[in-house]
């Protein structure tokens, strides 16, 4: 068949400990004529948007996936002598209901299952399989754990339990070699059982870094994460400079007996086909009282607002420039936007949660000055609509909002119980090492 296409790799967000820069680990494959790859990252998918993006940019297919900690016991046991540790299994996404799937199973082992690490179990894994491929993993999967523990037998039923959890052809034993002398003995058995049940092998490398010679900054890194130093010869380091972005000669030289190992990455490739659909904003839905229209009912509370802030009889240019961004947010679709904002900063000013005046562009918008979200005059200032929202605008508009940061929460919980948890998130900002700290650190 020829062709080989890695499917287990960790990102730059694999956050201290893998070192491959999603776009350079994607024009590295693409300089090695691969046409697809994958990301699996430790435990988290908020690399998978910009992965996908650069993937799609470059032409190359972008598999999207992770590698997630399954736990010894359930999710919900959290005894340190049973539930220390954990196993690693990576799922990958054939459709968009597998990428559902695995979004849930991300979230579930941060929300319900961390216990040093975020673990799913079998019985969420059970319940959504739809649309997912696994592999068993590296060293630290279930099957190469029990294997080590001599329990072949063991291991072989575990195979069989996943392949009947997964579909017959959504489950594959994963082999490695990066010159470890217990991966050739686990490997041995992992082939032997591929044999014995029919359970296809892939062969993957388990990408941290993207040149053999990044090795050594990868050490570093992980002295990094672990408050060691380099010159420590018991610090954690990986055993081999082996965990590159191999070529496919590389790769097919290590398993030189089973080029179906090889074939079967780039037919999960094939069958991996997820589409992610940006720019249509979905909105939770504001309910207007007494059957109003919700524009209607809008533009009554920024008159209202207009009175109060500016008197009975506002300036005309004043009305005009509110009539100018009624027409453009209703234009644009933001009407539900500004009245659920609305709503929650009512909601802290009404029970006493300090709010502060506006801050960025939102500012300049005489709609949310009227409305209440806002504070400062924006035609006192001379402030610009045109900043915040206008019809060249691809983006979002957001306003910023800052709250007594002592009761911020008591916001945050009134707006899951009136929309919903499902429709509420918190969005990460992601700490990266630019140079000063990069040089600090190292």
């Amino acid at each position: 068949m020829g062709g080989f296409v890695h499917l287990h790799n960790h990102t730059e967000y694999s956050l201290l400990d893998g070192a491959c820069r999603v776009e350079q680990m994607i024009l590295a494959a693409k300089e090695m004529g691969q046409d697809a790859i994958a990301i699996t990252d430790h435990g988290v998918m908020y690399g998978v948007i910009e992965f996908y993006k650069q993937a799609k940019k470059h032409g190359i297919k972008p598999i999207l996936g992770c590698e997630v900690y399954v736990a010894q016991r359930t999710r919900f046991d959290k005894e340190h002598a049973f539930d220390s540790s954990s196993y690693h299994l990576v799922l990958l996404c054939e459709n968009e209901k597998g990428y559902q799937n695995l979004i849930k199973l991300v979230s579930a082992g941060w929300t319900e299952g961390f216990y040093n690490k975020p673990r799913i179990d079998h019985d969420i894994l059970r319940d959504h399989t739809e649309g997912l491929i696994a592999l068993s993993a590296c060293l630290a999967g279930e099957l190469p754990r029990m294997i080590e523990q001599d329990d072949y037998e063991g291991a072989k039923k575990r195979a069989l339990e996943y392949r009947d959890m997964f579909g017959e052809d959504n489950y594959f034993i994963e082999i490695q070699d990066h010159g470890m002398p217990e991966q050739l003995r686990v490997n041995d058995a992992l082939i032997r059982i591929s044999e014995e049940t029919g359970i296809g092998l892939v062969a993957t490398n388990d990408c941290h870094y993207i040149k053999k010679e990044d090795a050594k900054m990868h050490a570093v890194l992980l002295c990094v994460q672990t408050k060691d130093v380099i010159t420590n010869p018991n610090a954690f380091k990986f055993p081999t400079d082996e965990f590159y972005l191999k070529s496919e000669d590389e790769m097919r030289s290590l398993f030189p007996s089973h080029p179906q190992a090889f074939d079967n990455t780039v037919s999960i490739a094939q069958r991996c086909n997820v589409e992610i659909e940006f720019g249509n904003t979905k909105l939770p839905n504001f309910d207007v009282p007494n059957g109003q229209s919700h524009y209607d009912y809008f533009r009554d509370r920024c008159y209202d607002g207009m009175k109060k802030r500016y008197g009975e009889n506002p300036p005309q240019e004043y009305i005009d420039r509110l009539e100018y961004e009624l027409n453009t947010i209703n234009r644009m679709g933001y009407v539900d936007y500004y009245l659920i904002v609305h709503d929650f900063i009512k909601y802290a000013k009404d029970t006493g949660i300090p709010v502060g005046p506006g801050r960025g562009s939102g500012a300049g918008s005489i709609a949310a000055y009227c409305i209440g979200i806002t504070d400062i005059d924006p035609m006192r200032y001379n402030l610009l609509f045109e900043r915040f929202l206008n019809p060249e605008r691809v983006s979002m508009p957001d306003f910023d909002v800052d709250f007594c940061k002592l009761r911020r929460q008591e916001v945050i919980e009134y707006v899951k119980r009136k929309y919903g948890t499902d429709h509420v998130a918190q969005i990460v900002a992601i700490g990266t090492m630019l140079a000063r700290n990069a040089i600090r650190d190292t």
